[in-house]
């Protein structure tokens, strides 16, 4: 039968708030109650009926609680199946039917979070209880397990609406989430004892970050639903501003990604437009490195995500309140800096802790998910080999490795102009690499910036000679790029005619 009645239910648990309600729920209902320690004297106190589990395996409770439900009269009563072979055996061996089991575990996260106690981590792994909920899962058809306080909202609505029964819809549900609770909860154990002694602390720290989840005001758009799994306080202290939305936090993540290539350069500041930085420099200064990096690109600077590797300082920050941006990074402000920028309540900002890369990044498509280590290579000069006549000079190959970092976090196919520390252009996101460098020239040109002596970064190699063509007669003198087309003499023979220099890094880094 897919409806079944309630006579009977073992509940242990180890927070009893809210449980008070069930508790009177159950007792309106005439089902027996079984308990075991704490939980038994709370309902006792409620002066609630209640059978104590050791009365019913004829054991007490032995090992200091370790052992309180692991006894077959309590597991028979949970996995016994309402049919007449396992009828008989319960019947044979005086096991009471148990058709509602209420656990809530032991607070194993929570332990790990605030102490670095093992022995008391190790006594908050629960044994009775995962044991509870996976037996009361598996016997769903008959059965009905609620594996954590989150759901006593949803049984006792249930208790109400269907007066001590179930329907096997009902049951399956609440078990579907048991795996859940059961799943993480063993996660969450196996991360403890693997990350740190492996010495993989960010995937460790990734991995335990998956457990915590925030629903967010929506998705990209507004009728998407939208979640962030992860512990942002890790990373940052928001100082002022509104909820972070969806788009927020993808932007923020493309953020730190790039500003991640310069956290010990001299001070650097990125703009961010829809995960794209339109604007980066690095100078002697703050003030300096934000005036440079919103020359870049003031109109698409408008509402963006804006980060800096150093202090924001008041003179700094006087500049940047004269403009709209959704989210401003910075490791700290000064007093009076903040106290500037706090004054506009729906701007966000925040003190970055840590940038934290991801080890891993994940993309869910088709039927399935797909996965890659992240892109986390970048190239010193050292590691460069040039390919040209012509040798780059000091000034090109700092300017070449910054235009190599800055085109390594924009969208595909892309190209990067720079000069001085400073991105002077730039076209991301398009079908061809020749849209791409038109794009980034259009732009340049567009805000004011002369190319003579720029350099240019591709984020893959020049399939035909046309883009080292283009970029020379705009004034380009040095092209930094992978490498490992079937063609590449011909771009090397281009930049050779021209005394343009051309390095090659080797790797390529797309990022779609």
């Amino acid at each position: 039968m897919a409806t079944k009645s309630i006579k009977s239910a073992l509940v242990s648990v180890y927070c009893k708030d809210n449980l008070e309600p069930i508790l009177k729920e159950l007792k309106a209902l005439g089902i027996t109650i079984y308990s075991t320690g704490g939980t038994q004297r709370f309902i006792e106190e409620q002066s609630i009926p209640v059978t104590a589990v050791e009365e019913l395996t004829t054991y007490p409770s032995i090992l200091g609680g370790r052992v309180k439900t692991l006894h077959p009269k309590v597991f028979g009563g949970i996995l016994a199946m309402r049919e007449e072979a396992h009828q008989a055996e319960l019947a044979q061996y005086d096991i009471p039917e148990i058709d509602l089991v209420i656990v809530d575990l032991y607070p194993f996260e929570e332990t790990i979070a605030n102490t670095s106690n093992e022995a008391e981590i190790i006594e908050k792994i629960d044994i009775g209880g995962i044991s509870l909920i996976r037996a009361a899962a598996k016997n769903y058809k008959d059965v009905m397990v609620v594996s954590s306080r989150e759901q006593y909202d949803d049984l006792l609505t249930l208790l109400k609406e269907k007066k001590g029964y179930s329907e096997l819809a009902d049951r399956k549900a609440f078990a579907r989430n048991a795996f859940k609770v059961s799943s993480n909860y063993d996660v969450a154990i196996f991360d403890h004892f693997n990350g740190p002694a492996l010495g993989d602390n960010e995937e460790a720290v990734f991995k335990k970050s998956l457990h915590q989840s925030k629903k967010l005001r929506y998705g990209e758009n507004p009728h998407q639903e939208g979640h962030f799994y992860g512990n942002l306080e890790a990373m940052f202290e928001k100082l002022n501003g509104k909820e972070l939305s969806y788009n927020n936090l993808v932007d923020i993540d493309a953020a730190v990604g790039i500003m991640n290539e310069f956290k010990d350069a001299d001070p650097t500041f990125a703009v961010l437009k829809h995960t794209n930085a339109c604007g980066t420099a690095t100078r002697p200064t703050v003030l300096e490195a934000w005036k440079a990096a919103l020359a870049g690109d003031p109109i698409s600077a408008f509402g963006g995500i804006l980060i800096c590797n150093q202090e924001i300082d008041l003179a700094t920050a006087e500049e940047i309140n004269k403009l709209f941006y959704e989210v401003l990074i910075a490791p700290s402000f000064s007093a009076d800096a903040q106290a500037l920028l706090s004054k506009k309540k729906k701007r966000v900002l925040l003190k970055i802790k840590d940038y934290i890369v991801q080890p891993k990044q994940f993309k869910s498509l088709l039927n399935g998910v797909i996965e890659q280590q992240s892109d986390l290579k970048s190239e010193e000069k050292s590691s460069l080999e040039c390919v040209t006549a012509k040798t780059p000079s000091d000034s090109e190959y700092a300017d070449l490795l910054f235009a190599n970092k800055c085109v390594k976090h924009l969208k595909s196919n892309t190209i990067v102009l720079a000069k001085n520390n400073q991105l002077l252009g730039m076209g991301c996101g398009q079908t061809s690499r020749v849209d791409a460098l038109k794009q980034a020239i259009t732009k340049a040109k567009n805000f004011g910036f002369s190319l003579e002596g720029a350099v240019m970064a591709s984020d893959a190699f020049f399939p035909f000679p046309d883009c080292v063509e283009i970029a020379q007669a705009a004034g380009i003198t040095a092209v930094i790029q992978p490498g490992g087309s079937i063609k590449d003499d011909a771009s090397i023979d281009m930049c050779n005619t021209h005394n343009v220099s051309m390095v090659m890094t080797g790797t390529r880094h797309f990022k779609h």
